[in-house]
């Protein structure tokens, strides 16, 4: 790794950066502290047209990286889906109790019971009305008959 010394633009504070040699001058797309794929193979190419003739890098590793990142993007993949599976099961759980009974446990713990009426949708997941009392959660029903 080489130490670089940079001054930042917005306070004119200098600091050191450690990068890792002949990637002087590579720049990412992915503004964020988060590199991809994309990134990775971009890094990748700038060290293997830097490296030292005389002393090369040992291909193999950059093959296992990328099948780490292959890896982690299918892994991605699953969890995404996996967390799309869960939410649909939810609201098909949620619709199925309109109409019938239920107990829950509301906001100071004690046990309610009524009839749902009707179900919202939200980025948190479905929530009932129970009765006239609105917004109980799904996790929070006991019992449905």
């Amino acid at each position: 790794m080489t130490d670089v010394t940079s001054t930042n633009a917005t306070t004119g504070t200098t600091g050191s950066q450690l990068t890792p040699t002949g990637t002087t001058g590579t720049t990412f797309s992915n503004p964020s502290s988060n590199l991809g794929e994309n990134d990775f193979l971009k890094l990748m190419m700038d060290q293997l047209q830097n490296q030292d003739p005389l002393s090369p890098s040992d291909p193999t590793q950059y093959l296992s990286e990328l099948a780490g990142f292959s890896s982690l993007e299918q892994e991605t993949q699953i969890a995404t889906s996996t967390s799309s599976a869960a939410t649909a099961q939810a609201s098909t759980s949620a619709l199925g109790l309109l109409g019938h009974t239920v107990n829950y446990q509301d906001s100071n713990g004690v046990t309610q019971s009524g009839v749902v009426t009707k179900v919202d949708f939200s980025s948190q997941g479905p929530s009932l009305t129970v009765g006239t009392t609105a917004g109980i959660p799904l996790g929070s029903v006991t019992e449905a008959s």
